[in-house]
Protein backbone atom coordinates (compact mmCIF):
# COMPACT_ATOMS: atom_id res chain seq x y z
CA UNK A 1 0.00 0.00 0.00
CA UNK A 2 1.34 3.23 -0.66
CA UNK A 3 0.64 6.24 1.55
CA UNK A 4 -0.34 9.73 -0.13
CA UNK A 5 0.66 12.77 1.95
CA UNK A 6 -2.01 15.71 1.61
CA UNK A 7 -0.67 19.62 2.25
CA UNK A 8 -3.39 21.44 4.26
CA UNK A 9 -2.89 25.00 4.27
CA UNK A 10 -4.20 27.32 6.81
CA UNK A 11 -5.16 30.94 5.66
CA UNK A 12 -6.22 33.58 7.87
CA UNK A 13 -8.73 36.29 7.34
CA UNK A 14 -6.40 39.33 8.87
CA UNK A 15 -9.27 41.84 7.66
CA UNK A 16 -10.89 44.22 10.17
CA UNK A 17 -13.98 46.26 9.46
CA UNK A 18 -15.44 48.06 12.35
CA UNK A 19 -18.80 49.97 12.15
CA UNK A 20 -19.16 53.72 12.62
CA UNK A 21 -22.09 55.03 14.05
CA UNK A 22 -23.06 58.52 13.97
CA UNK A 23 -25.21 60.46 16.78
CA UNK A 24 -28.56 59.74 14.41
CA UNK A 25 -27.60 56.03 13.80
CA UNK A 26 -27.06 55.94 17.83
CA UNK A 27 -30.98 57.50 17.74
CA UNK A 28 -32.17 54.84 15.72
CA UNK A 29 -30.20 52.12 17.29
CA UNK A 30 -32.12 52.87 20.65
CA UNK A 31 -29.55 55.00 22.81
CA UNK A 32 -32.59 57.24 23.98
CA UNK A 33 -34.37 54.11 25.60
CA UNK A 34 -34.09 55.04 29.45
CA UNK A 35 -36.03 51.93 30.31
CA UNK A 36 -33.90 49.50 28.59
CA UNK A 37 -30.78 52.30 29.83
CA UNK A 38 -32.11 51.42 33.25
CA UNK A 39 -32.13 47.23 33.02
CA UNK A 40 -28.73 47.74 31.27
CA UNK A 41 -26.99 49.79 34.33
CA UNK A 42 -28.71 47.14 36.98
CA UNK A 43 -26.84 44.49 35.01
CA UNK A 44 -23.81 46.55 34.99
CA UNK A 45 -24.22 46.62 39.11
CA UNK A 46 -24.29 43.18 39.63
CA UNK A 47 -21.58 42.50 37.69
CA UNK A 48 -19.43 45.11 39.42
CA UNK A 49 -20.62 43.67 42.62
CA UNK A 50 -19.47 40.26 41.85
CA UNK A 51 -15.99 41.55 40.62
CA UNK A 52 -16.30 40.79 37.02
CA UNK A 53 -14.89 44.17 35.54
CA UNK A 54 -11.53 46.09 35.25
CA UNK A 55 -10.98 50.12 34.91
CA UNK A 56 -7.93 52.01 34.93
CA UNK A 57 -5.75 52.74 37.51
CA UNK A 58 -3.75 50.83 40.47
CA UNK A 59 -7.02 50.08 42.10
CA UNK A 60 -8.37 48.90 38.40
CA UNK A 61 -11.31 51.26 40.04
CA UNK A 62 -9.90 54.45 38.32
CA UNK A 63 -12.49 56.92 36.84
CA UNK A 64 -9.89 57.58 34.26
CA UNK A 65 -7.15 59.79 32.86
CA UNK A 66 -6.96 63.34 32.31
CA UNK A 67 -4.92 66.34 31.08
CA UNK A 68 -5.56 69.61 31.95
CA UNK A 69 -3.67 72.85 31.86
CA UNK A 70 -1.84 75.55 33.43
CA UNK A 71 -3.39 78.92 34.49
CA UNK A 72 -0.85 80.42 32.80
CA UNK A 73 0.79 78.55 29.73
CA UNK A 74 4.49 78.48 29.41
CA UNK A 75 4.13 77.75 25.36
CA UNK A 76 2.86 80.02 22.89
CA UNK A 77 -0.39 77.62 21.48
CA UNK A 78 -1.17 75.82 24.56
CA UNK A 79 -4.18 76.17 26.14
CA UNK A 80 -5.20 78.02 29.10
CA UNK A 81 -7.47 76.79 32.07
CA UNK A 82 -10.90 77.83 32.30
CA UNK A 83 -13.93 75.40 33.98
CA UNK A 84 -14.27 72.28 32.70
CA UNK A 85 -10.89 72.84 29.85
CA UNK A 86 -9.69 69.36 29.62
CA UNK A 87 -9.38 66.00 27.20
CA UNK A 88 -9.97 62.69 28.86
CA UNK A 89 -9.95 59.08 28.11
CA UNK A 90 -11.85 56.52 30.62
CA UNK A 91 -11.17 52.67 29.62
CA UNK A 92 -13.20 49.54 31.16
CA UNK A 93 -13.81 46.18 30.77
CA UNK A 94 -17.19 44.42 31.73
CA UNK A 95 -17.57 40.95 31.94
CA UNK A 96 -20.90 38.65 32.13
CA UNK A 97 -23.12 38.73 28.88
CA UNK A 98 -21.21 42.26 27.99
CA UNK A 99 -17.52 40.71 27.69
CA UNK A 100 -16.38 43.58 26.17
CA UNK A 101 -13.70 46.26 26.18
CA UNK A 102 -13.80 50.23 25.41
CA UNK A 103 -12.64 53.68 26.14
CA UNK A 104 -15.04 57.13 26.20
CA UNK A 105 -12.89 60.06 25.06
CA UNK A 106 -13.55 63.67 25.27
CA UNK A 107 -12.59 66.92 25.16
CA UNK A 108 -14.31 69.43 27.12
CA UNK A 109 -14.06 73.42 27.31
CA UNK A 110 -17.18 75.42 29.54
CA UNK A 111 -16.81 78.18 26.53
CA UNK A 112 -18.30 75.39 23.69
CA UNK A 113 -21.56 77.07 25.07
CA UNK A 114 -20.84 80.02 23.12
CA UNK A 115 -20.38 78.72 19.90
CA UNK A 116 -23.66 76.50 19.82
CA UNK A 117 -21.63 73.46 21.19
CA UNK A 118 -21.97 70.78 23.98
CA UNK A 119 -19.45 71.67 26.77
CA UNK A 120 -17.95 68.40 26.46
CA UNK A 121 -17.71 66.30 23.07
CA UNK A 122 -17.24 62.51 23.59
CA UNK A 123 -16.40 59.43 20.97
CA UNK A 124 -16.32 56.38 22.05
CA UNK A 125 -14.50 53.12 21.13
CA UNK A 126 -15.34 49.58 21.42
CA UNK A 127 -13.18 47.31 21.04
CA UNK A 128 -12.76 42.95 20.83
CA UNK A 129 -11.91 41.44 24.27
CA UNK A 130 -9.67 38.98 22.21
CA UNK A 131 -7.65 40.89 19.38
CA UNK A 132 -8.18 44.06 20.79
CA UNK A 133 -9.46 45.22 17.43
CA UNK A 134 -11.98 47.85 17.13
CA UNK A 135 -15.84 46.64 17.02
CA UNK A 136 -17.32 49.98 16.61
CA UNK A 137 -16.42 53.96 16.82
CA UNK A 138 -19.55 55.96 17.79
CA UNK A 139 -20.96 58.96 19.10
CA UNK A 140 -21.04 59.04 22.14
CA UNK A 141 -22.53 62.20 23.86
CA UNK A 142 -25.79 60.57 23.98
CA UNK A 143 -24.37 57.56 25.24
CA UNK A 144 -22.78 59.29 28.23
CA UNK A 145 -25.72 61.44 29.08
CA UNK A 146 -28.73 58.16 28.99
CA UNK A 147 -25.90 56.13 31.29
CA UNK A 148 -25.71 58.97 33.44
CA UNK A 149 -29.41 59.36 33.82
CA UNK A 150 -30.05 55.95 34.20
CA UNK A 151 -27.64 55.19 37.41
CA UNK A 152 -30.06 57.33 39.90
CA UNK A 153 -32.63 55.39 38.28
CA UNK A 154 -31.04 52.12 39.71
CA UNK A 155 -31.01 53.76 43.01
CA UNK A 156 -34.67 54.69 42.57
CA UNK A 157 -35.78 50.70 41.89
CA UNK A 158 -34.07 49.70 45.69
CA UNK A 159 -34.18 53.21 47.58
CA UNK A 160 -37.43 55.51 46.49
CA UNK A 161 -40.51 55.10 48.01
CA UNK A 162 -42.66 52.56 46.08
CA UNK A 163 -45.19 55.63 45.96
CA UNK A 164 -43.29 58.36 45.13
CA UNK A 165 -44.46 61.46 44.05
CA UNK A 166 -42.91 64.16 44.31
CA UNK A 167 -39.17 64.92 43.03
CA UNK A 168 -37.41 67.74 43.75
CA UNK A 169 -34.42 68.80 41.42
CA UNK A 170 -31.55 71.68 41.70
CA UNK A 171 -30.09 72.30 38.66
CA UNK A 172 -32.70 71.77 35.61
CA UNK A 173 -30.20 70.72 32.94
CA UNK A 174 -29.30 67.67 30.63
CA UNK A 175 -28.51 65.34 33.98
CA UNK A 176 -31.58 66.38 35.84
CA UNK A 177 -34.08 65.64 32.69
CA UNK A 178 -32.17 62.42 31.48
CA UNK A 179 -32.51 61.55 35.91
CA UNK A 180 -36.13 62.24 35.88
CA UNK A 181 -36.74 59.90 32.96
CA UNK A 182 -35.26 57.13 35.14
CA UNK A 183 -37.24 58.14 37.71
CA UNK A 184 -40.49 58.00 36.32
CA UNK A 185 -39.39 54.20 34.87
CA UNK A 186 -38.76 53.18 38.44
CA UNK A 187 -41.48 55.03 39.68
CA UNK A 188 -43.99 55.62 36.69
CA UNK A 189 -46.37 57.47 39.78
CA UNK A 190 -44.95 60.36 40.08
CA UNK A 191 -47.20 63.59 39.96
CA UNK A 192 -45.12 66.65 40.47
CA UNK A 193 -41.57 68.02 39.62
CA UNK A 194 -40.50 71.19 41.73
CA UNK A 195 -37.09 72.94 40.02
CA UNK A 196 -34.66 75.39 41.82
CA UNK A 197 -32.94 76.74 38.48
CA UNK A 198 -30.56 80.10 38.38
CA UNK A 199 -31.64 81.31 34.88
CA UNK A 200 -35.16 82.12 33.20
CA UNK A 201 -33.52 80.62 30.07
CA UNK A 202 -32.92 77.01 31.45
CA UNK A 203 -36.13 76.83 33.50
CA UNK A 204 -37.43 77.28 30.22
CA UNK A 205 -35.41 74.63 28.67
CA UNK A 206 -36.94 72.62 31.48
CA UNK A 207 -40.53 73.46 30.75
CA UNK A 208 -40.70 73.11 26.95
CA UNK A 209 -39.04 69.44 27.48
CA UNK A 210 -41.75 68.39 29.91
CA UNK A 211 -44.16 69.37 27.91
CA UNK A 212 -42.83 67.02 25.29
CA UNK A 213 -41.76 64.25 27.17
CA UNK A 214 -44.12 64.19 30.39
CA UNK A 215 -47.56 66.34 29.52
CA UNK A 216 -48.99 64.16 32.97
CA UNK A 217 -46.52 65.82 35.14
CA UNK A 218 -46.83 69.15 36.58
CA UNK A 219 -43.76 71.40 36.93
CA UNK A 220 -43.66 73.67 39.56
CA UNK A 221 -40.78 76.07 39.72
CA UNK A 222 -39.16 77.23 42.84
CA UNK A 223 -37.02 80.26 44.67
CA UNK A 224 -34.83 77.83 47.05
CA UNK A 225 -32.96 74.94 47.71
CA UNK A 226 -35.37 74.27 50.43
CA UNK A 227 -38.57 74.23 48.66
CA UNK A 228 -37.29 71.79 45.99
CA UNK A 229 -36.64 69.51 48.90
CA UNK A 230 -38.94 70.00 50.66
CA UNK A 231 -41.96 67.08 50.69
CA UNK A 232 -40.07 65.60 47.73
CA UNK A 233 -39.88 62.12 47.62
CA UNK A 234 -36.98 61.69 45.47
CA UNK A 235 -34.75 64.68 45.08
CA UNK A 236 -31.71 65.18 42.90
CA UNK A 237 -28.88 67.93 42.83
CA UNK A 238 -27.33 68.36 39.21
CA UNK A 239 -25.91 71.56 39.37
CA UNK A 240 -22.26 71.95 37.89
CA UNK A 241 -20.25 73.74 40.94
CA UNK A 242 -16.76 73.85 41.40
CA UNK A 243 -14.28 75.90 43.62
CA UNK A 244 -14.60 75.04 47.57
CA UNK A 245 -17.21 72.66 49.35
CA UNK A 246 -18.16 76.37 51.35
CA UNK A 247 -19.82 77.35 47.76
CA UNK A 248 -21.70 74.16 46.86
CA UNK A 249 -25.54 74.48 46.83
CA UNK A 250 -26.63 73.84 50.23
CA UNK A 251 -28.61 70.22 51.59
CA UNK A 252 -30.25 70.36 55.63
CA UNK A 253 -31.38 67.11 57.21
CA UNK A 254 -34.93 69.24 58.42
CA UNK A 255 -35.72 70.09 54.83
CA UNK A 256 -35.32 66.20 53.96
CA UNK A 257 -38.99 64.27 53.89
CA UNK A 258 -38.15 60.95 56.22
CA UNK A 259 -37.85 57.84 53.42
CA UNK A 260 -36.62 60.16 50.81
CA UNK A 261 -34.49 58.98 48.42
CA UNK A 262 -31.90 61.51 47.35
CA UNK A 263 -29.50 61.02 44.15
CA UNK A 264 -26.63 62.89 44.20
CA UNK A 265 -24.74 62.97 40.27
CA UNK A 266 -22.87 66.55 41.10
CA UNK A 267 -21.54 68.81 43.75
CA UNK A 268 -23.96 69.26 47.22
CA UNK A 269 -23.06 70.52 50.94
CA UNK A 270 -24.27 68.47 53.76
CA UNK A 271 -25.16 69.08 56.71
CA UNK A 272 -23.55 66.87 58.90
CA UNK A 273 -26.90 65.68 60.21
CA UNK A 274 -27.31 64.03 56.81
CA UNK A 275 -24.09 61.25 57.86
CA UNK A 276 -25.82 60.54 61.12
CA UNK A 277 -26.15 56.93 61.89
CA UNK A 278 -29.90 56.77 60.77
CA UNK A 279 -29.12 57.82 57.32
CA UNK A 280 -28.11 54.96 54.83
CA UNK A 281 -24.82 56.26 52.15
CA UNK A 282 -24.84 54.37 49.50
CA UNK A 283 -22.30 54.83 46.44
CA UNK A 284 -21.87 53.34 42.95
CA UNK A 285 -18.56 51.79 43.41
CA UNK A 286 -16.59 51.95 46.69
CA UNK A 287 -13.14 51.49 44.72
CA UNK A 288 -13.78 54.37 42.77
CA UNK A 289 -13.79 56.33 45.87
CA UNK A 290 -10.77 54.56 47.12
CA UNK A 291 -9.30 55.69 43.55
CA UNK A 292 -10.01 59.70 44.21
CA UNK A 293 -9.02 59.20 47.73
CA UNK A 294 -5.62 57.96 46.35
CA UNK A 295 -5.38 60.55 43.39
CA UNK A 296 -6.53 63.67 44.84
CA UNK A 297 -5.17 63.19 48.70
CA UNK A 298 -7.80 64.78 51.19
CA UNK A 299 -9.45 66.73 51.06
CA UNK A 300 -10.43 64.98 48.45
CA UNK A 301 -14.17 66.52 48.09
CA UNK A 302 -12.49 70.47 47.33
CA UNK A 303 -10.89 68.41 43.97
CA UNK A 304 -13.27 65.64 43.36
CA UNK A 305 -17.15 67.58 43.73
CA UNK A 306 -19.29 64.14 43.80
CA UNK A 307 -20.76 63.86 47.95
CA UNK A 308 -18.86 60.38 48.35
CA UNK A 309 -15.78 62.08 48.19
CA UNK A 310 -17.07 64.01 51.16
CA UNK A 311 -18.07 60.10 52.78
CA UNK A 312 -14.16 59.21 52.12
CA UNK A 313 -13.27 62.57 53.76
CA UNK A 314 -14.85 62.15 56.98
CA UNK A 315 -13.89 58.84 57.00
CA UNK A 316 -10.23 60.52 56.72
CA UNK A 317 -11.42 62.61 59.46
CA UNK A 318 -12.85 60.13 61.82
CA UNK A 319 -15.93 61.68 61.94
CA UNK A 320 -17.60 58.34 59.99
CA UNK A 321 -17.18 54.79 60.02
CA UNK A 322 -16.13 53.33 56.72
CA UNK A 323 -18.45 50.25 57.03
CA UNK A 324 -21.13 53.10 57.08
CA UNK A 325 -20.68 53.74 53.49
CA UNK A 326 -22.35 50.90 51.15
CA UNK A 327 -21.61 50.13 47.68
CA UNK A 328 -24.63 49.39 45.40
CA UNK A 329 -23.10 46.60 43.51
CA UNK A 330 -22.33 44.49 46.28
CA UNK A 331 -26.40 45.02 47.23
CA UNK A 332 -27.83 44.62 44.24
CA UNK A 333 -25.01 41.02 43.62
CA UNK A 334 -26.36 39.87 47.11
CA UNK A 335 -30.34 40.03 46.09
CA UNK A 336 -30.45 43.39 47.40
CA UNK A 337 -31.92 44.08 50.94
CA UNK A 338 -34.94 45.34 52.97
CA UNK A 339 -35.68 48.76 53.29
CA UNK A 340 -37.07 51.20 56.23
CA UNK A 341 -39.66 53.27 54.76
CA UNK A 342 -38.48 56.00 56.87
CA UNK A 343 -35.17 55.73 56.36
CA UNK A 344 -33.61 58.64 54.02
CA UNK A 345 -31.14 57.08 51.73
CA UNK A 346 -28.52 58.97 50.04
CA UNK A 347 -26.73 57.64 46.48
CA UNK A 348 -23.52 58.95 45.64
CA UNK A 349 -22.93 58.97 41.70
CA UNK A 350 -19.35 59.44 40.18
CA UNK A 351 -19.82 57.93 37.07
CA UNK A 352 -17.76 55.21 35.50
CA UNK A 353 -16.74 53.92 32.03
CA UNK A 354 -18.07 50.51 32.62
CA UNK A 355 -21.49 52.24 32.52
CA UNK A 356 -20.15 53.02 28.58
CA UNK A 357 -19.07 49.70 27.93
CA UNK A 358 -22.52 48.40 29.23
CA UNK A 359 -24.66 50.53 26.73
CA UNK A 360 -22.30 51.39 24.12
CA UNK A 361 -22.56 47.40 24.29
CA UNK A 362 -25.97 47.15 24.12
CA UNK A 363 -26.51 50.03 21.65
CA UNK A 364 -24.52 48.24 19.22
CA UNK A 365 -25.70 44.91 19.51
CA UNK A 366 -29.02 46.39 18.15
CA UNK A 367 -27.04 48.35 15.41
CA UNK A 368 -26.06 45.41 14.23
CA UNK A 369 -29.27 43.61 14.12
CA UNK A 370 -31.17 46.49 12.58
CA UNK A 371 -28.26 47.06 9.52
CA UNK A 372 -27.98 50.68 11.04
CA UNK A 373 -24.52 52.41 10.23
CA UNK A 374 -21.36 52.45 8.15
CA UNK A 375 -18.61 49.91 7.69
CA UNK A 376 -15.53 50.93 7.46
CA UNK A 377 -12.24 49.10 7.15
CA UNK A 378 -8.86 49.45 8.92
CA UNK A 379 -6.64 46.89 6.76
CA UNK A 380 -7.42 44.14 4.77
CA UNK A 381 -3.66 42.93 5.47
CA UNK A 382 -1.71 44.43 8.49
CA UNK A 383 1.48 45.81 6.88
CA UNK A 384 3.30 45.16 10.32
CA UNK A 385 2.58 41.67 10.92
Amino acid sequence: MTETTVETTTTTDTAIDFLYLSEPDMVAAGVTDMAACVDTMEEMFALLGRGDYRMAGKNSDSHGSMISFPEEPEFPGMPRHTEDRRFMAMPAYLGGAFHSAGVKWYGSNIENKLSGLPRSIHLFVLNDVETGAPRAVMSANLLSAMRTGAIPGVGARLFAPEDSKVVGIVGPGVMARTALQSFVVARPGIELVKVKGRSERGLNIFREWMEREFPQIRVEFVDTNEAAVRDSDIVTYCTTSGGSPENYPVLKREWVKPGAYLAMPSSVSLDDDLISDDVRLVVDNLGLYEAWADEFPYPTYASIPIVGCFFTDRVHEGKLAEERIEDIGRILASGGTERDPDQIVIFSIGGMPVEDVAWATRVYERARTLGIGTSLNLWNTPVLA
